[in-house]
């Protein structure tokens, strides 16, 4: 059974950092691509960040490049946001998401919710 669980989130101060992690399993972790997905409070979803299986290749979303990292560890089937520079409309709940063998999202992780808030 594949799983994903986010965990990392909480709240953070303005101009903060955090590090959300994704355990996953029930599946070869390295052989798939992984994505970071958001859903702001009365918003849609928005894509934030992939990263490929066989290379450190990564891709981000406007909104959030040069302050999210996303990358991954596959001796320890993790993957990794490493958020700085927080602002409030980061305010989302963030999810762990792994693509199928073509480029639909075939499984999604609960989410973790960050609050940037003075």
């Amino acid at each position: 059974e594949v799983q994903l669980v986010e965990s990392g989130g909480g709240l953070v101060q303005p101009g903060g950092s955090l590090r959300l992690s994704c355990a996953a399993s029930g599946f070869t972790f390295s052989r798939y691509g992984m994505t970071w997905v958001r859903q702001a409070p009365g918003k849609g979803l928005e894509w934030v960040s992939l990263i490929y299986s066989g290379t450190s290749i990564t891709s981000y979303a406007d909104s959030v490049k040069g302050r999210f990292t996303v990358s991954r560890d596959n001796a320890r089937n993790t993957l990794y946001l490493q958020m700085n520079s927080l602002k409030l409309e980061d305010t989302a709940v963030y999810y762990c998401v792994k693509y199928g063998d073509g480029y639909s999202m075939d499984f999604w992780g609960k989410g973790t919710l960050i609050t940037v808030s003075s």
